[in-house]
């Protein structure tokens, strides 16, 4: 199988080594990947020491994988001979990216988690990416993969288990063929906004769950916490069209609990770091990463309110964010609200 992956941060790297390395039961095939970056230099440094130093040092790529760079527009002869492409840019990227592959005859997936920002000039809220894709190529097949990971585990071929979720079976079935291996199990579900929506406000739940741990406030109001954080996310999906049984599974319940709570999660260390007393540019300059629950807190909190969805955690995240509270005022909101039936 030839795959394509347009963008070579950790996420996207990460997945170009696990494709390359092997797939299949027998852990005996491997594709053939194209990995693009966006940087010529670093796409030269990568082909020269056979390894990703700025985002994933120390996972060498395997013999499969080939780094190239340039204008998208070059690769149009490679890119129409693959079986499947993968973009691993940021959300901000995302749209300008479907718009450029809109003629793909190749399925077209995307990594990237979270809302496109707001525009008012465009009348845009702040859309998923399934609702961009719709927008600027609604004839490409397109999907994404997303649930409880972190990159350098990937590449280090930790076990881990993923979610392809498309509405088209082709796309479903060309990630499970692209990935699934002994080490990385692939599901299939058709409940994009489901999965997407759970992709996005995990982030920010986790970094009310670093504030949480940072203010040592005990492994009791942590749980209230991820759950309550979990019951917002349904509610958000369910205003969305998102089945509410996906939040049960691996991109809702499962990355939220990974990214609330490991210690490799950038959205939790915002948290804690804020919790210590830090601001957010220290916060987030320190990370040296992005952190998409810093960006996409306010997208989710403006969906929510424009829907009529109730989310008072991501409200307080949010200004605390904005510095309009303080972590320990952003505490006594939440804990001073009216008392309300738990399926609220």
């Amino acid at each position: 199988m030839k795959l394509a992956v347009l963008g070579a941060g950790a996420w996207g790297t990460a997945l170009a080594i696990a494709a390359a390395r092997a797939s299949g039961p027998s852990n005996q095939v491997a594709h053939q990947v194209l990995l693009w970056a966006r940087d010529p230099a670093q796409a030269a440094q990568m082909h020269a020491q056979r390894c990703n130093t700025r985002y994933l040092p120390g996972a060498p790529f395997p013999e499969d994988l080939t780094v190239v760079s340039g204008e998208l527009g070059a690769l149009s002869a490679s890119l129409m001979e693959q079986d499947l492409i993968v973009l691993g840019t940021p959300m901000s990227a995302l749209r300008s990216m479907l718009a450029a592959l809109r003629h793909s005859t190749a399925p077209v997936v995307w990594l990237c988690k979270g809302f496109e920002h707001p525009d008012a000039a465009a009348n845009s809220p702040g859309w998923l990416g399934h609702e961009i894709a719709a927008q600027v190529a609604p004839d490409l097949q397109v999907g994404v993969l997303s649930g409880p990971s972190f990159a350098k585990e990937v590449a280090a071929a930790a076990p881990t288990a993923l979610v392809a979720a498309s509405a088209h079976a082709r796309v479903r079935e060309a990630l499970v063929a692209a990935f699934h291996s002994q080490v990385l199990r692939i599901y299939a579900n058709d409940d994009v906004p489901g999965v997407e929506v759970g992709g996005a406000v995990k982030n920010v739940m986790a970094i009310a769950t670093g504030l949480c741990d940072g203010l040592q406030l005990g492994l009791n109001a942590r749980a209230a916490l991820i759950t309550r954080g979990l019951a917002e996310m349904v509610r958000l999906g369910a205003a969305l069209g998102a089945r509410t049984e996906t939040f049960m599974g691996l991109t809702g319940l499962g990355d939220l609990v990974l990214t609330a709570t490991g210690d490799l999660s950038r959205n939790r260390q915002v948290g804690l770091m804020l919790a210590q007393g830090q601001s957010l540019d220290e916060a987030v300059q320190s990370l040296g990463h992005v952190a998409e629950g810093v960006y996409s807190a306010r997208t989710v909190a403006r969906r929510a309110r424009q829907l009529g969805v109730d989310m008072p955690i991501t409200d307080a995240v949010v200004a605390l964010l904005d510095g309009s509270l303080t972590p320990q005022e952003a505490l006594v909101q939440l804990m001073s609200r009216e008392p309300v039936a738990e399926q609220h």
